[in-house]
């Protein structure tokens, strides 16, 4: 009887050793598998962590390039240097006389000065006889006017084109028309000395022009009808201090 209880007894204590093999292995993948949870979840954890920080980075990169774009934008910008002025240099005038042996030159910037005086000589304005006197003493015929009056200038003959030269260096001070004498042009010669060339045309000087002697002052014209009768002329004058003197004193022989 005890024999046959022996085979029994073997086959339990079997079988409680396999339930608890069994149990035993069930803990161990339970625990195994617990662990792989835990560190799943720790990983999900971790990565949607990572994802939350990428995405607030992600928000705050715009507002500081925002920033940045305000900043530069309030940045005032330097002031270009301004340029200094050039200054414009006018050009030199031009001579309006085509003939270059004239003498005309402007008065500016010009060193030479006019100085006429009782010992200083003048040219001839024109080749020619004198055709009426100065004459402030007494008075003298005129045919055109068939009267007798005074005459304060020297009245020479020439031929219509003749060139009319300056008897001296000195400025252009005015350049007037007349009913008696036509276009003339008064030459400032210094020392109250004062020149008066009439009848002439075709005046290349302009007023304020420096003169040289022998420059052309204009040209023979014809006469006007208070010299309709004499002919073609040059009204040769001469004053000092706004009075008449006789230019013949002062013309070279």
């Amino acid at each position: 009887m005890n024999k046959r209880q022996k085979p029994s007894q073997k086959m339990k204590g079997a079988t409680v050793a396999a339930v608890l093999c069994f149990v035993a292995a069930i803990a161990i993948v339970g625990t195994y598998t617990f662990s792989d949870y835990k560190r799943i979840q720790r990983e999900e954890q971790f990565a949607k962590a990572v994802e939350d920080d990428t995405k607030e980075e992600e928000k705050e990169e715009p507002a500081e390039e925002a920033n940045n774009l305000v900043f530069k934008q309030e940045e005032p910008e330097p002031e270009a240097e301004e340029e200094p002025e050039e200054l414009e240099i006018p050009a030199p005038a031009e001579n309006t006389d085509n003939n270059p042996q004239t003498g005309v030159q402007s008065t500016a910037g010009s060193s030479t000065s006019i100085n006429f005086s009782e010992d200083s000589k003048l040219l001839w304005p024109v080749n020619g006889s004198i055709l009426m006197s100065y004459s402030m003493d007494k008075t003298v015929y005129f045919s055109t006017l068939d009267q007798y009056k005074y005459n304060p200038a020297v009245i020479i003959s020439g031929a219509e084109g003749d060139q009319v030269l300056c008897g001296t260096t000195g400025i252009v001070k005015s350049i007037d028309i007349t009913a008696e004498t036509g276009t003339t042009v008064n030459v400032d010669i210094g020392n109250g000395y004062e020149l008066f060339y009439g009848q002439l045309k075709e005046v290349p000087v302009n007023v304020g022009d420096y003169v040289e002697a022998k420059s052309v002052l204009g040209y023979v014209s014809q006469p006007t009808k208070y010299y309709s009768v004499e002919g073609c002329n040059v009204y040769f004058e001469m004053r000092k201090d706004g009075q008449p003197v006789n230019p013949v004193e002062y013309l070279e022989e």
